[in-house]
């Protein structure tokens, strides 16, 4: 799923404020989720411990190309497509895909997110949030 909309925001704040603790809990029973920021002046996201352990790469600033280079192959054309777009004008953008952790392991991640703060002098910025499933084998299964 590759998704940009050329909106500031994806949810009213309305819909935002009914979200209740409870739907907190269950998004943290079934996801990790963190936090990203992206400068596009230089190219740098600066992603947490928890993307950072998902991505297979420290904490801290990344390039772009670093972090497409963990998900899969097929997919990086169009997620670099859908950042290209989202960094020209302000947006809101969604894509999901699998990091490649090794020859048989692959770990789904969702990210959704926000291009903001175009003008004259500034060259804007990316916001989002990385969701990471949890995914936990059934038992008997291998």
């Amino acid at each position: 799923m590759f998704r940009i909309s050329k909106s500031t925001s994806f949810l009213r704040q309305s819909l935002v404020a009914d979200l209740g603790d409870s739907d907190a809990h269950d998004i943290d029973r079934f996801c990790s989720t963190e936090a990203w920021v992206g400068d596009l002046a230089n190219g740098l996201f600066q992603i947490g411990r928890v993307s950072g352990y998902f991505h297979g790469l420290e904490q801290g600033e990344c390039g772009l190309l670093t972090l497409l280079r963990c998900y899969e192959p097929n997919d990086r054309v169009h997620i670099l497509e859908l950042l290209e777009d989202a960094s020209s004008s302000p947006s809101s953008f969604c894509f999901s895909t699998y990091i490649i952790c090794g020859p048989e392991e692959r770990q789904p991640v969702m990210c959704v997110g926000e291009s903001m703060g175009f003008g004259d002098t500034v060259h804007g910025a990316m916001r989002g949030v990385f969701i990471f499933p949890r995914i936990i084998p059934a038992q008997g299964s291998h």
